[in-house]
C-alpha cells in the first residue's frame, strides 16, 4: 500500500504507544491513556472493519456470575479468588456506565435469571441452600442486600416449559454493546486517539528504542510500547501466551408481538444465555454439545448449535408463540486453560504488555481490563 507523506508523517510516524484490537479493552485502554497523558499519540490498529472478537458480537450482558455459577467456581478456586473476581466485574460495569452513560449504553437494569429444569432439582437445592451466604458475600460487594432471590412465581408468567425453578439476580442488567463500541470509539478519537480499521498486525519485532510491527497491508508501524488487547486472538501475535479462544453462535428473533419477559437469562449451568431485545428474543450458547470444534478462531456457524438453538426456543423459551430468526452470528472470546477464570494482564517484553483472556465476561470487566493494560503501557513509555 503506497503512502504519501503527509499520511506516513500524521498517522504512522512517532507512534507513543500502539494498541493492537479496538474491542471494549483496546478502547478503555486508549481512554485511559489519553486521561492519564493527553500527549501520547496512541494509534489503535483493528483488523476488522468493525471489532473482530466478541466485543460488538456478544449478548450485552452486564452481568457477574449466576449462583449455580459462582458454587462451581469455588469448587475450584479460594472464596477471595472468586469474590475478587465479581468485585472486579462489578467495578468494571460501574466504570463502563461512569465513562459512557446508562442512555448511551441502552442499560435496563431488569435482572437477571438462572432457570432450573426438573433434572437439575439437586443443583437448584444447593444453590438455594447457599442463598444466604451468596447474598452475604455479594453485599459485602455491591452494598445491596439479597441480590439472588427465588423467582418460581414468574416461570407462568413468563411463558417457559419445562422449567420447574427460576433464581433472580437483582442487580444484573443489558446493554447495546454496537452502541458502547460506537460511544467509546467516537470518545478516544475525540481526544486524539487515531483508530484504524481493515490494519491488521501480523508479528512485532523488538529493539532497544521501539518495537516495529509489520502488518498485512504492508504498512510498518514504529511504536515506543504495544498493548496486545485481542482475546482470543492473542495466540496469534503472542504464541506463549496461556489464552484459548472460544466461538460463541448466536441468533436473534423477529419482533415478537407481547413479548412475555425482559431480563437476561442463564440456562443449563450457563452454556445457554437469553435476553429481550426490545420485543425480540437474542438467544446463544450451546459451546458444550461440540466444544473441539467451538475452540477456533473462525468466525461461523454450525447446523447442530443453530439447530439446538432453535429447538430450545421452540420447546422452553417460547413454547407457544410463533417466531422467525433473522440472523445469526458469532463472535471469539478468549477464556484461560483449564479452569483459570483470571484475566491475563501482563509485560510479555520490555515493550510490550497484553490485556487479554475476558473469560466471557468482557461486558463486564473489559473497562478494568483496559485500565490495567494502560497502566502498564504507562510504564514503558
Amino acid at each position: 500500500m503506497q503512502l504519501s507523506f503527509w499520511e506516513q508523517e500524521t498517522y504512522f510516524n512517532h507512534i507513543d504507544v500502539l494498541i493492537i484490537g479496538s474491542g471494549i479493552v483496546g478502547l478503555n485502554a486508549a481512554l485511559h491513556l489519553k486521561q492519564q497523558q493527553p500527549q501520547l499519540k496512541v494509534l489503535v490498529a483493528e483488523r476488522g472493519l468493525l471489532p473482530t472478537g466478541a466485543s460488538s458480537k456478544n449478548a450485552g450482558f452486564a452481568c457477574f456470575g449466576s449462583p449455580s455459577e459462582l458454587l462451581d467456581d469455588l469448587e475450584h478456586h479460594s472464596e477471595e479468588e472468586v469474590f475478587g473476581l465479581v468485585e472486579r466485574r462489578w467495578r468494571g460495569l460501574q466504570r463502563l456506565r461512569q465513562n459512557l452513560g446508562d442512555t448511551t449504553l441502552d442499560y435496563h437494569r431488569w435482572g437477571g435469571y438462572e432457570l432450573f429444569e426438573p433434572q437439575q432439582q439437586e443443583v437448584y437445592e444447593a444453590c438455594l441452600d447457599q442463598l444466604p451466604y451468596l447474598n452475604r458475600q455479594l453485599q459485602s460487594i455491591l452494598n445491596e442486600p439479597e441480590i439472588f432471590q427465588r423467582a418460581d412465581g414468574k416461570i407462568g408468567q413468563f411463558g417457559f416449559k419445562g422449567v420447574q425453578h427460576l433464581l433472580l439476580s437483582t442487580a444484573e442488567g443489558q446493554i447495546d454493546t454496537g452502541k458502547m463500541i460506537l460511544a467509546l470509539t467516537q470518545k478516544v478519537q475525540s481526544m486524539g486517539v487515531l483508530v484504524l480499521n481493515g490494519l491488521e498486525v501480523q508479528a512485532l519485532q523488538e529493539n532497544a528504542q521501539d518495537v516495529l510491527a509489520t502488518t498485512a497491508q504492508g504498512i510498518y508501524l514504529k511504536a515506543r510500547a504495544v498493548l496486545v488487547a485481542t482475546n482470543g486472538f492473542a495466540q496469534k501475535l503472542l504464541p506463549q501466551l496461556q489464552v484459548q479462544p472460544a466461538r460463541a453462535q448466536v441468533l436473534i428473533t423477529k419482533p415478537i408481538s407481547n413479548l412475555k419477559f425482559k431480563g437476561t437469562f442463564h440456562y443449563d449451568k450457563g452454556y445457554y444465555y437469553f435476553r429481550n431485545i426490545g420485543n425480540r428474543v437474542l438467544f446463544g450458547g450451546a459451546r458444550n454439545l461440540a466444544f473441539e470444534e467451538e475452540t477456533t478462531i473462525e468466525l461461523g456457524l454450525t447446523e447442530l448449535i443453530q439447530q439446538r438453538l432453535e429447538q430450545l426456543l421452540h420447546e422452553v423459551i417460547l413454547p407457544e408463540t410463533p417466531f422467525e430468526v433473522e440472523q445469526r452470528w458469532s463472535g471469539i472470546m478468549g477464556l484461560g486453560t483449564g479452569n483459570a477464570k483470571t484475566t491475563l494482564i501482563k509485560k510479555v517484553t520490555d515493550r510490550v504488555s497484553c490485556a487479554v483472556r475476558l473469560g466471557g465476561m468482557g461486558v463486564a470487566i473489559g473497562s478494568l481490563v483496559g485500565e490495567e493494560g494502560a497502566e502498564l503501557v504507562l510504564q514503558q513509555v
